[in-house]
């Protein structure tokens, strides 16, 4: 995206394109939102992400039944929609604090809910561990070992 900007930039400044500076305003535009838009699903799918690890450890048996392709597609697509509509507004109304807010708070939800979402399954690991490690005579020394695999 900074690339293309950049690129486009110099294109003009050298006088390769010429363009009236209406046009050259409404491509800086475009170019902006979608950097926020890939910013934005970027964080989003890392999210997703989150939350099918989550639902694949806690809901094993039936991650097939909850996470059917018509789900993840239908995921995908929301995010990218959803993607595009928020840095469409978001490049349109760039100078608004509002917009600035909301930015700032989509992104401390998303590292809140994926801290959340990795700790307690870190915790269900570790859970784990301590049982299997409880039922073992006598106990190993295979304990450290295991809670860098959890």
């Amino acid at each position: 995206g900074n690339l293309a900007e950049m690129l486009f930039m110099l294109l003009l400044e050298h006088g390769v394109l010429v363009m009236r500076p209406s046009i050259v305003r409404h491509m800086d535009s475009v170019i902006d939102m979608l950097i926020c838009s890939s910013v934005v699903s970027s964080l989003s799918f890392l999210g997703v992400i989150a939350v099918d690890h989550y639902i694949t450890i806690f809901y094993a048996l039936r991650y097939h039944s909850i996470m059917t392709l018509q789900r993840a597609v239908v995921t995908m697509a929301s995010v990218w929609l959803a993607s595009t509509v928020s840095s469409t507004v978001l490049i349109t109304y760039y100078r608004s604090n509002t917009i600035l807010l909301c930015l700032i708070g989509f992104f401390l939800f998303m590292l809140v809910l994926m801290l959340v979402l990795y700790i307690h399954m870190f915790a269900l690991a570790r859970h784990h561990l301590h049982s299997i490690s409880s039922q073992q005579k006598p106990p190993t020394a295979h304990r450290g070992g295991s809670l860098k695999g959890a």
